[in-house]
């Protein structure tokens, strides 16, 4: 486990690394450039390490695209950033988080995420790109109050 912290930066500047980190892992990036202000790039040491958006729809948020770089994997540094994204979602009136993964399941489960029906989540997060467009259908949807 690490016990570095990791900090957010907004990724309005680095929108290629977040585009790059996300097909590097299959994940969508197609809308990346079309809604840069909701993504971040973790970094911990002064060294980036993964990235994680947050979409806000009023008191609920969309956790998207949240992955770190491989040779980050297995030190806690996962966990560290969705803590930080969590952390920031609070700090902008958010009070559930909804998900959808396809190969985190566990990993979110751990975190305090319940799987959900995909069709449970408000409208405004069923009307996203991820949801409506970008997802498989057979991704679990998950949520969290925060």
């Amino acid at each position: 486990m690490s016990d570095e912290r990791v900090t957010l930066h907004p990724a309005e500047s680095n929108l290629s690394y977040v585009e790059s980190l996300l097909d590097a892992n299959d994940l969508p990036s197609r809308d990346v450039r079309s809604k840069p202000d909701c993504f971040y790039v973790g970094d911990a040491g002064g060294k980036p390490i993964g990235v994680g958006g947050i979409e806000r729809y009023g008191p609920d948020g969309l956790l998207r695209s949240v992955v770190v770089e491989s040779e980050s994997r297995g030190k806690g540094l996962g966990t560290a950033l969705c803590d930080a994204l969590e952390t920031e979602a609070q700090s902008e009136g958010i009070d559930t988080l909804y998900l959808l993964t396809t190969t985190a399941r566990e990993f979110f489960a751990d975190r305090g995420y319940e799987e959900i029906e995909r069709t449970d989540p408000p409208a405004t997060i069923q009307q996203t790109t991820e949801f409506d467009d970008l997802c498989p259908s057979t991704a679990v949807c998950m949520k969290k109050s925060l």
